[in-house]
């Protein structure tokens, strides 16, 4: 069952499944699809059939990120928005602040949600899909997915940012600072994931895990998610997304933002990301043992 157009949602077995499904922009997330999570999100939530809710992509990756082409981005504030009257755009820094804190309201349904949500998360999980992921209340990962905010090395800020919640603050300074991905397999060590399991196992690990899930009166979980999360709230969890999105607004305004948008006007876009990215070799980051690297900046194993 979906009548959405960059998604799918099925419900079945007492979770509901929703997919990112852009697969041949890698899951870009658009202003649509973020829209049409949102509203899955609360569809599953208040349907008293779903007990839990499993977070996927579709196709080789789970997101690679926002989608910096603003495709489908017309998505209408209201149902009485019109053409008669003159809206916000993106020119100052307080429209720049409201549209990125209207796409993080989207984004937070999964934590204000009261049923708990599992990513299950392969290929890449990139810049706004960790926005995404970390959001969730467990991660499951493949071992060879990559993960990082590459984006912070010259776009901005994070405009959501839960990474300190998972991994405290060095860790959380390694990858933000730099924009380097890390395996699944080394995240789980460092909590940023729950747990990585080969890929071919992932699916089953997923929906094992979903099937005890659906064991509990979806009240019961509700009382028990609510009770951490607000845990983590009155460790400041939410007032540091709100902080998140007016940070990163500040990030917009940096001589490195501004060289990467002059950059993209220049070479195009997938250029430009290619230009800033192999600076970094592979850019991954090693958890155990030195980070011993080749000319070009690669891990030697």
């Amino acid at each position: 069952m979906s009548d959405f157009n960059s998604i799918l949602y099925e419900v079945d077995r007492g979770r509901a499944r929703i997919t990112l499904n852009r697969p041949e922009k890698l899951n870009a997330l658009s202003l649509s699809l973020q829209s049409e999570l949102n509203e899955a999100l609360w569809e599953a939530d208040n349907n008293t059939d779903v007990h839990c809710v499993i977070l996927r992509g579709a196709g080789r990756a789970f997101s690679a990120g926002y989608d910096l082409t603003g495709a489908d981005g017309n998505v209408p504030v209201s149902r009485i928005q019109s053409s008669d009257n003159k809206y916000r755009g993106g020119q100052s820094i307080d429209d720049d602040a409201w549209q990125l804190e209207r796409a993080q309201r989207y984004r937070m349904a999964i934590f204000d949600m009261h049923k708990p949500v599992i990513c299950q998360i392969h290929g890449f999980c990139l810049a706004g899909g960790t926005d995404i992921a970390l959001m969730c209340d467990m991660i499951i990962a493949s071992d060879d997915v990559l993960i990082g905010f590459p984006p912070a090395r010259d776009l901005g800020a994070l405009p959501n940012n839960m990474w300190i919640y998972h991994v405290g603050p060095q860790w959380a300074k390694r990858l933000n600072l730099t924009g380097d991905m890390i395996s699944g397999k080394e995240a789980q060590q460092i909590g940023l994931v729950m747990k990585a399991v080969p890929t071919e196992h992932l699916e089953n690990e997923v929906e094992q895990l979903a099937d005890r899930l659906t064991r509990i009166d979806p009240d019961l979980l509700s009382t028990n998610k609510r009770i951490i999360n607000m845990a983590m709230e009155l460790m400041g969890a939410r007032t540091l997304q709100r902080m998140a999105s007016e940070n990163d607004v500040r990030g917009h305004n940096t001589r490195a933002a501004d060289g990467f948008r002059k950059s993209v006007q220049e070479l195009g876009l997938r250029e430009a990301l290619r230009a800033r990215d192999s600076k970094f070799g592979d850019g991954r980051v090693r958890v155990n043992g030195p980070e011993l690297r080749d000319e070009q900046g690669r891990l030697i194993d």
